[in-house]
């Protein structure tokens, strides 16, 4: 049985050569050696060959993210095109994307980039102020400029890319400078906006505010547990005033030749289809393999108890059909009263399941702490939507929807 998955590699673990405030990920070391966060040729041999495996035939794609994925090495990601061209079946097609800090790019990354058609993406948080807030280097310094000759690297070299964008306390307030930066400066045509929300035990507070540290200096595991978020995280309300804002923009002009994540997921689901985990009825396949072989139940879920296995032993088909991981993906449609009552469920299906620690109007557990601003934008977008989605059925381009305007 093959059963079709997303399966993000981190070849590098959760080492990095940035250290972002608000990034979840870089304490995930402390659940290994923090010196050898290196996926070995053994590993990433049994990564190819059992992911290709388990996957039906048509396109399969290797995604591999970070920490920081260049930090493995060129001659590493060589060694993974050419074993997925060993391994694939004759009616498998191998695509390969790559999410990256773009700090490390050159020219011989440029030219492997677009000789094997990689998808990259970049992570910008908007223009230099708003980039370099909490985008930092290991010395406390800003990044934008690292990540601006990157992102010149790959245009140089005409290789896909898009931009990653979070959206945190920073730069939330500036949804058009954000934007207007990756359009007209950038020239990007591919965004996603990722909220980004940093759960917190209260009485951690303090600790997660210094960067995750104590007070000895000693880094913290960040899990998916507490009922607070740090200062770092976007307000609910201000992201769906980001989400209306852009939206407003992108429809007025930009239908067509921008591509905003949000934007597609939330149109597709008029048609019944979910392609973003966040927004789907349910989830649970979308795993994550860190260095070492070991696979996750997602990568926002790092943690022991969500281990479900190791590629070196185990068959990923197994691992994602395993009674533990159906019942993840299942939980995420455990909604509470508020969220099934709600007219933008359609659309939203409570968000992430990381982010439900909030309580709704009468009391009840699970709501998600986004869940004002999911509903300011979907209940603003849906009527724009709507017409879109009609251009659609009727076999006409989205981007007509444009020459009509807004209804008066």
């Amino acid at each position: 049985m093959r059963v079709p998955m997303s399966l993000l590699a981190k070849p590098t673990g959760a080492a990095c050569n940035l250290d972002c405030s608000y990034c979840f990920f870089l304490s995930k070391d402390l659940l290994w050696d923090a010196g050898k966060q290196a996926m070995s040729h053994e590993v990433l041999d049994a990564f190819v060959r059992n992911y290709l495996d388990s996957q039906p035939d048509g396109v399969v794609t290797l995604a591999w993210q970070g920490g920081e994925p260049t930090l493995r090495g060129l001659d590493f990601f060589k060694e993974a095109v050419a074993l997925a061209e060993s391994y694939r079946r004759p009616r498998q097609t191998v695509e390969h994307s790559i999410q990256t800090n773009g700090t490390l790019l050159d020219d011989a990354w440029g030219e492997f980039l677009a000789e094997q058609k990689f998808l990259v993406g970049i992570s910008f948080d908007g223009p230099p102020r708003l980039h370099d807030a909490y985008r930092v280097n290991k010395a406390g310094r800003g990044s934008y400029e690292l990540v601006r000759r990157g992102w010149d690297v790959l245009a140089r070299h005409q290789v896909e890319r898009n931009v990653l964008c979070t959206v945190n306390a920073a730069n939330a307030a500036h949804p058009l400078e954000v934007y207007r930066h990756f359009r007209d400066d950038l020239g990007a045509q591919f965004l996603q906006f990722i909220p980004v929300v940093e759960r917190v035990a209260t009485p951690q507070l303090p600790e997660a505010e210094a960067g995750w540290v104590d007070a000895e200096g000693r880094r913290l595991l960040y899990s998916q547990t507490g009922d607070a978020a740090t200062s770092r995280s976007v307000p609910a309300e201000q992201w769906g005033v980001f989400l209306s804002t852009i939206f407003d923009e992108w429809f007025g002009r930009d239908v067509g030749e921008v591509f905003v994540q949000h934007f597609d997921t939330a149109l597709a689901a008029l048609f019944g289809r979910y392609s973003l985990c966040v927004h789907a009825p349910q989830c649970g396949t979308a795993l994550t393999v860190e260095h070492h072989g070991d696979v996750y139940s997602c990568d926002h879920y790092v943690e022991p108890g969500y281990k479900l296995g190791n590629l070196l032993s185990d068959s990923l088909t197994d691992m994602v059909t395993s009674p533990f991981q159906r019942d993840f993906g299942r939980a995420k449609a455990d909604l509470p009263r508020q969220c099934r009552e709600c007219d933008v469920r359609w659309a939203c299906h409570g968000g992430c399941p990381k982010d439900r620690f909030a309580m709704t109007a009468d009391g009840e557990p699970g709501l998600n702490v986004l869940c004002e601003g999911y509903r300011r934008f979907f209940r603003h977008a849906t009527p724009d939507l709507r017409r879109m989605a009609a251009l659609v059925a009727a076999g006409q381009p989205a981007a007509e929807v444009m020459l009509s305007g807004r209804p008066s």
